[in-house]
This record gives structure tokens, sequence and C-alpha cells, in this order.
């Protein structure tokens, strides 16, 4: 069986913690302390659910792993770098505060991984590439009212702009199903990366090797691209907004 190709921050980490007396959970539990989630950071970039960690998360790391955060960053970019070696191992790294838990906390809450999608991030892009930011926390119950798929797999976006208003706002978070990836239905809308950049768009198949991609917004013109240009990464289910 081949191995799954290691990137340069999943190394980077590794390395890192090799260096250390404690086992990668101590680490986590304490990045849970100072961000205030129950999420594990270091777990997530190990397994390859979490590419490009937020800044605010490379910052505690590099504090928890006494790592110096512009190599952390380096290798969040794809460099191979390797960590420094600590004369003594890094402090204990106490949260600015006690984390506190809302009389209203469940022990049953799931996270959404939060991205936004506002920044082009370059031909090939997978869809947790994008700026992650902090997760968000949801009873399963709601989620299961508008879709069975593996919660794991689903994905909440900000940053879509104003192309497909008035369906969607550019303040809108969007829910997508990252396991519906491929273009089997018609007028739906997809979140997918058209050249390297983001898009909320409804994608149109209109030939063979060609896609029409569609905005809502009656000031924005059509466009018909290659099916290569195209990277599906999931089909937008549902979309909250403010009042």
């Amino acid at each position: 069986m081949d191995e799954r190709e290691t990137t340069p921050l999943q190394d980077f980490i590794a390395e890192a913690l090799e260096m250390l007396p404690k086992a990668r959970d101590h680490y986590d539990r304490q990045l849970q302390a100072v961000l205030g989630t129950k999420g594990k950071p270091l777990f997530d970039v190990q397994r390859g659910r979490v590419a490009r960690p937020g800044v605010t998360t490379l910052r505690a790391m590099s504090e928890v792993l006494g790592q110096p955060l512009e190599l952390l960053v380096s290798a969040t970019d794809g460099k191979r770098v390797r960590p420094v070696r600590q004369a003594s191992p890094p402090a204990e790294v106490e949260p600015d505060h006690p984390p506190s838990r809302s009389i209203h906390a469940r022990d049953d809450m799931v996270e959404v991984t939060l991205l936004d999608l506002s920044f082009s991030m370059g031909p090939g892009t997978a869809i947790d590439d994008y700026v992650e930011e902090s997760p968000m926390r949801f009873d399963p119950t709601y989620i299961r009212a508008f879709t069975r798929s593996e919660i794991s797999r689903l994905r909440i976006a900000r940053g879509v702009g104003d192309s497909m208003a008035p369906t969607l706002l550019s303040s809108d978070l969007v829910w997508i199903d990252t396991t519906q990836n491929r273009l089997n239905q018609a007028d739906r809308i997809w979140a997918c990366s058209i050249l390297g950049s983001a898009a909320i768009k409804r994608l149109r198949r209109v030939e063979a090797g060609k896609v029409e991609v569609i905005s809502d917004n009656p000031a924005v013109d059509n466009r018909v691209y290659d099916e290569d240009d195209i990277i599906i990464h999931g089909r937008v289910i549902r979309f909250a907004r403010d009042l």
C-alpha cells in the first residue's frame, strides 16, 4: 500500500514533537486551554484534516512547541524547514484567562470548520487550504434536520462576495457538503475554485468538456470555462443570514 506523502507542516510538527519530553496529546491539551477549543490542532494537522491552520492557532503552536512562529508559517506555506532544538523544553503555557464553561455548554456539541473564501489561493487548491477560522459549534440534532452527510465533511464559508445576490449576500454563512463534489445535478449552487479563485456559483454543463458558470446577480456576466479549469469542492446545501 502506498504511503501518503506528508506535508512540510506535518513533518515539522512531527520532528518538533520528537524533541519534546511528552506525547502529542499533552501539547494538544495545552493548545485547547490556550485557544479555548475542544479540538486537537496538532492531531488535526498530522491526520491531514487541517492543512493551513489560522494565524492564531500557529501562534499558539509556536508557544506550546517552543518553536519560532516564522518557521511554522514557512512550513504552512509549503517550505521544508527544520525545527530548532531547545536547550530545555518550553515552559508550560497557560491561558491568559482560565477557561470558562457556560451553563448552557453541552458535551455533545460538534464542531464545523469555518473557512474564509475571500482569498485566491492558486490553481489546484483544496477547500481546506483556504484560511481557517475558529470552528463553530452546533447541536448535532440541528445539523441532522437538514443533512444526513458525515458532519466531519461539512464546512461553513464566509467571504463569498456579491455575485450571487440576491440569492446569497456577501455576509451570508454558507454550508458546504464536501461529499457532493461531482457536477451531476442541474440548477444547484456549488463551492468551487475557478482558475484558482474561490467561488460560490451555479454550474451547468453545456457541452462536452465545457461548464457554464452562472451568477445570480444580473450585473455579473455568465461565462463558459473548460471543465479542467474548475475544481468542485462541494455543494452549497444551506445558508444563514443576519437580519
